[in-house]
């Protein structure tokens, strides 16, 4: 009998899991499981690999890294659209879509990579669509790039890896810079003002265990729920 009652117990406590929706590339999806193996609390419903779930079941989301955002979905004119890199509209279709909700409803959101540059176009920003030096094998898994940082920020990691060709140009609205490659000035962290988690990286944190305190704060604020 008292098996049986546990049974119930443990259905009941975790039968509606906080859900954190995503789409994450297959190359990045080991990376990711390690980090979400820390939070077992939290549901990830990557909807490359499954069904979409209903947006009411959603209560935050995780914009990854990956391909290119397709020329259709940029804010700005593309003079030679051989600089976007594997796009994938299926993709941009579902991100962009869910963004705006999430956005609406001040949902939690991180954003890395790819997806802090989807988060910059969703709100009316603009990218470089290639840049130089940011980009090397030896730059991917290493912090060995140097960052610049403003007055106010949420986390501050002196050195960091990189791993894009794109950046951000025109600052979408209501984001705000919070750190910069120290050598050419590209945008590697942002934040969302006046919103009870919105946090944005060009870096990949879930590379190293150094990012945790982000990855920390982020399942905090997705247990407490958008305000």
């Amino acid at each position: 009998m008292e098996t049986s009652l546990a049974r119930v117990f443990f259905r009941s406590k975790f039968s509606r899991l906080k859900t954190i929706a995503t789409w994450i590339d297959e190359a990045s999806a080991p990376f990711f499981k390690w980090v979400f193996n820390q939070y077992p609390d939290l549901r990830i419903y990557d909807v490359r690999i499954e069904p979409a779930p209903s947006w009411e079941q959603v209560d935050a989301l995780l914009l990854t890294g990956g391909s290119d955002i397709s020329e259709k979905y940029l804010r700005q004119p593309v003079s030679d659209p051989s600089l976007i890199k594997n796009p994938d509209l299926a993709r941009d279709e579902w991100e962009f879509d869910v963004a705006r909700k999430a956005l609406q409803q001040r949902m939690p959101i991180l954003a890395i990579c790819r997806g802090h540059q989807v988060l910059n176009v969703a709100l009316d920003g603009t990218l470089h669509l290639d840049i130089p030096g940011h980009n090397e094998p030896y730059q991917k898994s290493n912090n060995i790039q140097e960052l610049r940082f403003a007055d106010e920020v949420s986390f501050k990691i002196p050195m960091v890896n990189s791993s894009h060709h794109q950046a951000v140009d025109k600052l979408g609205n209501g984001l705000r810079i919070e750190a910069w490659c120290k050598a050419d000035d590209v945008v590697e962290q942002m934040r969302i003002v006046d919103y009870p988690f919105g946090f944005s990286v060009q870096y990949h944190p879930e590379r190293d265990p150094l990012y945790l305190p982000m990855f920390n704060a982020f399942a905090q604020q997705v247990r407490q729920g958008a305000s």
